[in-house]
């Protein structure tokens, strides 16, 4: 080959490789990196309605949806927890993680720096004091005996900065020292007056601090959804709306929040404040025995229901004739081996039984939580009656082996057009409903307490 054809060939070669050297590079879309990471990483924010630990295992609301969202990518999930939604928002901005879902409200100031899901939950934003330490203010204007402190960075915090000086006798800060659910307790204690919460985490807070009280609502129905970078990529926000679109009109949303919320919305103060009091007058005397007589069940658990059926009291008898401390009929205590249904140890012996039977009669493709509350309805009513309301949830389109959908249908067996259709006929089907929320209640209040130190 000729040189001068050997120089034009270097030549030609060289261009190319320079050209090709400073062409800009397309950058892989979100959902291309996610799935070549195998990760999916979620900031969340560390606190009993996100993202905690229970025994060394994830749990909480935000990460029931996150995993499934990860599954549905068929990707780990890297959970990365933050005390502060500021820092979250930071590394959102730094893309250091690729989705915030830590129970954040959709305001305007958010919405113009990102991106927001479709609303998978709505709040409102209330007003908190110790009940008794002052009287009830109704609005803003009349707090002037005290001073309301948020969470630096919160909504919270970003509606009274909107307030300006339109109300010059309100006293408030921003801290972040503490969080939402710090700030709460701190009102119990009595070392702030008032805080700014969203209704979830007061409902849940409620269950062990019952003298928080609600002075007046804020804000009303705000939006909550996972937040995203905002940009020009579609890839992993379109993932993101096809999935909440698919886990609602499933039902699986409503599932999962069943499963961390549905027990927590009704609140009664005297009940609430009784239960905790009898917890410390009461449970020591009867303690060993839930303990000893547990068997394959959480002692806790046991003892929920035992106060639900007889307040703990060993000697309970109701106008229908069950009796004791787990309140077992005639029949049911014969079949239990309880000689003696006023005598406490035989009683929860004989419920514990009981209901090991009843969870053992439950379908094993219901997993837990949900198993457990179909046992405790069919201790309260009956397994005949709860299979009626299941049958009966399916014939209606609902999904039999979840709670959510049954415990719309129990009710419905009061009715005649439906109770005719059913084996075992009427039955006061509102009343298992009631009970397992109760219970459920109970239960979630002395797990707190247990980890606190107080049982």
């Amino acid at each position: 080959m000729p040189k001068s054809a050997v120089y034009f060939l270097v030549t030609l070669f060289l261009a190319v490789t320079t050209l090709t050297a400073c062409t800009p590079q397309t950058r892989p879309d979100a959902m291309t990196v996610v799935q070549e990471r195998q990760v999916l990483r979620v900031g969340t924010l560390m606190n009993p309605t996100s993202y905690y630990f229970d025994h060394d295992r994830e749990q909480g609301f935000e990460y029931d949806l996150a995993k499934r969202f990860a599954d549905r990518l068929g990707v780990e999930l890297e959970m990365v927890p933050r005390f502060d939604i500021n820092d979250l928002f930071t590394m959102l901005r730094r893309g250091e993680v690729d989705i915030v879902a830590a129970g954040i409200d959709r305001t305007s100031t958010r919405a113009q720096l990102f991106r927001f899901s479709p609303p998978y939950d709505v709040i409102s934003q209330k007003v908190v004091f110790k009940q008794g330490s002052r009287q009830r203010p109704r609005d803003l204007q009349q707090i002037t005996d005290g001073e309301i402190v948020v969470v630096e960075g919160s909504s919270h915090h970003e509606f009274l900065k909107s307030l300006g000086d339109s109300i010059p006798t309100l006293k408030w800060r921003a801290t972040t020292d503490h969080d939402a659910v710090e700030l709460l307790r701190m009102v119990i204690n009595e070392e702030i007056d008032y805080t700014i919460t969203d209704s979830t985490a007061l409902d849940i807070q409620r269950r062990f601090h019952p003298d928080l009280s609600v002075a007046f609502t804020v804000k009303h129905d705000q939006d909550i959804g996972w937040a995203l970078p905002q940009s020009n990529d579609d890839s992993l926000y379109a993932a993101v709306i096809e999935y909440f679109g698919e886990i609602r009109s499933s039902g699986r949303l409503a599932h999962i929040k069943e499963q961390h919320f549905g027990h927590v919305k009704q609140f009664n103060y005297v009940t609430t404040s009784l239960f905790i009091e009898a917890v410390d007058t009461i449970l020591p005397k009867y303690k060993s025995l839930f303990r000893e007589h547990s068997g394959t069940l959480d002692w806790r658990l046991l003892a929920a229901i035992s106060y639900q059926e007889s307040l703990w009291n060993p000697r309970a008898v109701s106008p229908t004739g069950v009796r004791g401390m787990m309140m077992l009929t005639l029949p049911t205590a014969k079949a239990m081996g309880v000689k003696s249904r006023l005598n406490a140890e035989q009683s929860i012996r004989g419920g514990a039984r009981y209901l090991e039977r009843m969870l053992e009669r439950v379908p094993d493709r219901i997993p837990q939580p949900d198993r457990t509350w179909f046992a405790l309805a069919a201790y309260n009513i009956g397994f005949g009656h709860l299979e009626d309301a299941r049958i009966l949830t399916e014939k209606q389109g609902g999904n039999p082996d979840r709670w959510v959908d049954v415990k719309k249908r129990l009710p419905l067996l009061r009715q005649k057009q439906f109770y005719r259709q059913t084996r075992f006929g009427f039955a006061r089907g509102d009343e298992p409903v009631t009970y397992v929320g109760n219970i459920r209640r109970f239960y979630d209040t002395l797990k707190y307490l247990d980890e606190q130190g107080r049982l």
